[in-house]
């Protein structure tokens, strides 16, 4: 594996260290509720289901009383889900398996699945309507975090495409992630691959234009997914449970209404952008077929996750699907 991974479980264990001697068991406002904190890998449109079941009351109605945090990187998420800090991690499924190849006794649970495709965008300096993944070649791009999706897809891609992303791009790691956006402005990078709103944002400032969806080029991939721990989802049924059954609501409601109407809904969650703005990113995500019409989250999916992550040089050895996920809770909510 590379060090990419080593570094993953570092920044894990020391945060888990640090979140210890701080974190406090979360508490029921009333008796009706239980409190539930949710920790996402990253605050985006892209996210859109569970931006709208929160807005909608989907999980007050199940009798969750949800805090949202946003981790900014599925390192940090799982950071926070191992310490206790957090009860639900949102994040790519890559964390889990890192984690439960380390040994880890209390690892993480994969029990609902959000998105199937990548939510990020291929962002340049010019329009380039017949863009091609050759275009890449000897160029500067900032990229992700090594060993998390974001890399591992856009890297799943220039391969793809018959280009060595070691010999042929030249892609810029030493940006934290949420931040490449405004570097790009005043960095010498030919391209940035950007979540939702940045690219947009990037677009409507005149300093970029999306010329590639990794979400259409890379095809179906269980990109990110709900984790509990498993001594959580062993004493927790009912709670997880009722979060699903709130997050299929949330879907069924994304897929049954107009980019416009999403946008109002889950307007409150992007107070920084206007509806207009939003309707076109939601449409944008829609039009590719990014969210699925359930949670349930599939064998062959993870095990293209896991290949993924094995042609990435990040896991030498595979870790069993029948551990690492449930599809208990999403066949009932789905029902």
């Amino acid at each position: 594996m590379r060090k990419a991974y080593h570094f993953f479980l570092t920044a894990i264990m020391t945060g888990v260290f640090i979140l210890s001697l701080t974190a406090c068991s979360s508490k029921a406002k009333n008796s009706d509720m239980t409190s539930v904190t949710l920790n996402e890998v990253a605050h985006s449109i892209f996210y859109a289901p569970q931006y709208a079941a929160i807005e909608l009351g989907y999980f007050k109605d199940e009798g969750i009383d949800l805090t949202l945090v946003n981790g900014a990187g599925a390192d940090k998420v799982m950071t926070a889900l191992i310490s206790g800090d957090a009860d639900i991690g949102f994040m790519g499924s890559e964390a889990s398996i890192y984690t439960y190849a380390n040994g880890s006794e209390d690892y993480a649970v994969n029990f609902a699945q959000l998105t199937q495709r990548a939510g990020n965008f291929l962002v340049g300096r010019q329009k380039e309507n017949d863009f091609k993944w050759d275009n890449l070649k000897e160029k500067k791009i900032l990229g992700g975090r090594a060993g998390g999706m974001p890399e591992m897809v856009f890297e799943y891609i220039l391969k793809k495409h018959g280009i060595d992303p070691a010999v042929d791009v030249n892609i810029d790691q030493s940006i934290n992630f949420g931040l490449t956006a405004a570097a790009f402005t005043s960095n010498d990078a030919d391209y940035t691959v950007e979540f939702e709103p940045f690219a947009s944002g990037l677009e409507n400032e005149g300093n970029g234009y999306v010329v590639a969806s990794l979400g259409v080029d890379s095809g179906y991939v269980p990109y990110t997914a709900y984790s509990v721990k498993k001594s959580y989802l062993e004493k927790n049924p009912e709670t997880v449970q009722k979060f699903t059954n709130a997050i299929q609501k949330g879907l069924k409601y994304v897929n049954s209404h107009s980019p416009e109407e999403i946008a109002k809904v889950i307007k409150p969650q992007f107070k920084e952008s206007d509806v207009e703005n939003i309707t076109a990113i939601v449409n944008r995500y829609k039009e590719q077929d990014t969210w699925k019409e359930d949670t349930i989250f599939k064998k062959d999916s993870f095990e293209l996750l896991q290949n993924i992550l094995v042609e990435s040089g990040e896991l030498s050895k595979r870790v069993p699907y029948e551990t690492l996920v449930t599809t208990s809770f999403s066949e009932k909510a789905a029902k």
